[in-house]
């Protein structure tokens, strides 16, 4: 039933040339729908359109590793039938795509790892049902990082994923392929997972939107290493959420996928998200962050989101750069390291999850830098686990009583613009560069998730601006436990006012 792509692309010079244009290659959710439904086009038609364009251009893009075009094509017919009665369906006859993790009876479910080359779920992820139940056509999977591990896209099953925007440089990680997919024209929709930037980095590298949900607004049951039985259950830091090109294919999505599980709280519990807090740019109150106290952000970055800061404060938004009540970013880093790791053990393999236990025991006790914290993260105990988690609590607090002065957080999505491949082994050893200062890879990558991922608030990814060079910029907007509707509103106001989604020159 699955088609999986073996083949290594080509991952040096420009995009490849694609397909003419057609009015349907970047079109929003809303758009598509109401084609569908006015019979302008039909979802066969749609599918056969989005499905030529992959086979166009993914040779060598390589985003959609997994095809699932035959059942998509079923499901096309199925979805033109219901059409024809008459119903309605916020996904009716929309081609989505999904990150490789999430299990879909029938395809495989490898994490890139190749020992799991062969393991194919039986049933689908709860995230999976709900969007069929919504009415979407899954045409496929899109590539990541060996489990999940890197702020690019690559493994020894399916290759490597490139940019768009330029072949040769990351798409990022590990939503890396739906990223790549989505800025390709590949369906409006895309299903990622965040637990260090992965839902916001290739947002921000390749030019689109994605939502980083609140902690454990959408349900993870599905979404387990293999070949572990998926039961209802939360894990640490972890979320799934959209990716699209729009902003309100974003509230769209999120509105399909979030809510409790059935199987778990939903006997009890039901999802009612507060309406955003505002709904014009001018009414907002904006902190603006563009560099970190302990990593810095690239020139072209900190370019980016001060000339944004300054086209808000035109416009008459309140816009400050400093505010009393930010928690420490220093602090929070540095927690959040210690509960990466920890959250990503069951993923390493044996023999590096030992070697990373070694290191962390050879540390001397008066190193506290961020790669210190996050190898500790790996050996730590459970009650050390529990102070560190005590720690967090207080920092929600302090977030929480943040957010009553301010609505949200502009905040980088990453240091640098899309970064050319790097495949060098270990992964420890690699450095990035920042304004032609190299600084840890892993450190530079991760400390932009916190402190969105520690302590569970919603993040919105959203494109600002292109470098120097051509390439996407974007920024996340942080918002309030549980103000999801808030970032993503936040994020279609300036997409709305200052532009938003480009595509690339394919």
């Amino acid at each position: 039933m699955s088609e999986a792509s073996k083949e290594k692309p080509e991952t040096q010079g420009a995009p490849p040339s694609g397909p003419p244009a057609s009015e349907w290659d970047f079109c929003s959710i809303t758009e598509l729908s109401q084609a569908l439904q006015s019979r302008k086009i039909s979802a066969s038609e749609l599918l056969a359109h989005v499905i030529a364009r992959i086979e166009a251009l993914d040779g060598r893009i390589n985003a959609v590793v997994v095809r699932d075009f035959e059942r998509a094509s079923d499901a096309g017919r199925a979805a033109d039938a219901a059409l024809g009665r008459g119903e309605q369906g916020p996904l009716l006859g929309i081609p989505v795509t999904l990150k490789e993790p999430f299990n879909v009876a029938g395809l495989p479910s490898t994490w890139g790892f190749p020992a799991f080359r062969n393991f194919m779920p039986t049933e689908d992820a709860l995230v999976v049902s709900r969007l069929k139940q919504a009415g979407a056509v899954i045409i496929g999977k899109t590539n990541i990082p060996i489990g999940l591990r890197d702020f690019q896209s690559y493994n020894d099953i399916y290759g490597t994923t490139g940019n768009p925007w330029d072949l040769g440089r990351s798409p990022g990680g590990s939503s890396g392929g739906s990223a790549a997919a989505l800025a390709s024209g590949f369906g409006p929709l895309s299903i990622g997972s965040d637990i260090g930037g992965s839902v916001r980095v290739p947002a921000h590298f390749c030019g689109v939107f994605g939502h980083k949900p609140s902690f454990d607004l959408v349900p993870l049951r599905g979404y387990s290493l293999p070949p572990a039985r998926p039961v209802p259950g939360r894990g640490d830091l972890a979320v799934a959420g959209p990716m699209a090109r729009h902003a309100s294919d974003l509230a769209l999505g999120l509105d399909v996928i979030a809510g409790p599980d059935e199987a778990r709280d939903g006997i009890g519990y039901r999802l009612a998200l507060p309406a955003p807090r505002h709904a014009d740019l001018r009414s907002f109150r904006v902190l603006v962050v563009d560099t970190h106290p302990l990593m810095p952000t690239d020139h072209a970055v900190r370019t980016a989101i001060g000339n944004l800061a300054q086209r808000l404060a035109g416009l008459g938004v309140t816009v400050a750069h400093n505010s009393a009540s930010l928690p420490s970013l220093a602090d929070s880093a540095r927690l959040y390291m210690k509960l990466l790791n920890a959250a990503r053990s069951p993923r390493m393999a044996a023999d590096a999850f030992a070697e990373a236990s070694r290191a962390a025991a050879a540390l001397s006790a008066d190193d506290h830098s961020l790669q210190a914290e996050r190898m500790r993260g790996t050996v730590v105990n459970h009650r050390d686990w529990l102070a560190t988690d005590a720690a967090r609590l207080q920092l929600q607090q302090q977030w929480s009583q943040f957010f009553r002065d301010w609505d949200v957080v502009i905040y980088p999505a990453a240091a640098v613009p899309a970064f050319p491949h790097d495949h060098s082994e270990p992964l420890g050893a690699r450095h990035l560069d920042i304004d032609g200062t190299a600084y840890s890879y892993e450190d530079a990558c991760f400390i932009w998730a916190d402190p969105a991922s520690t302590c569970g608030l919603p993040a919105t990814a959203v494109p600002i601006d292109r470098s120097p060079s051509g390439l996407p910029l974007g920024v996340q907007v942080i918002g309030p436990y549980l103000g999801d509707r808030t970032t993503i509103a936040f994020a279609g106001l300036l997409a709305r006012e200052f532009g938003g989604f480009v595509p690339p020159p394919l």
